[in-house]
C-alpha cells in the first residue's frame, strides 16, 4: 500500500508546484527570440569576418 501513497502524493506535489509555474507572457518570448536570433546572427558575422581575416594572412604566408 506504501508505493501508491507514494506515487500519489508526488503527483499532488507536481500539481502544486506546476500551479506556481510564472510563464512568460507572449510579449516576453518574441523579445527573447528576436534577442536570440540578433545575439546569433551578429556572433556568426563576427566570427566570419575573423575566420575571412585569419584565412586572408595565412595566403600571404603560404
Amino acid at each position: 500500500m506504501a508505493p501508491k501513497d507514494n506515487k500519489t502524493g508526488f503527483i499532488k506535489g507536481v500539481r502544486s508546484e506546476w500551479k506556481k509555474i510564472i510563464w512568460p507572457s507572449k510579449e516576453d518570448v518574441l523579445k527573447n527570440l528576436l534577442l536570440v536570433i540578433v545575439i546569433s546572427l551578429v556572433l556568426g558575422v563576427f566570427i566570419f569576418a575573423l575566420d575571412s581575416f585569419f584565412q586572408f594572412l595565412l595566403s600571404l604566408f603560404i
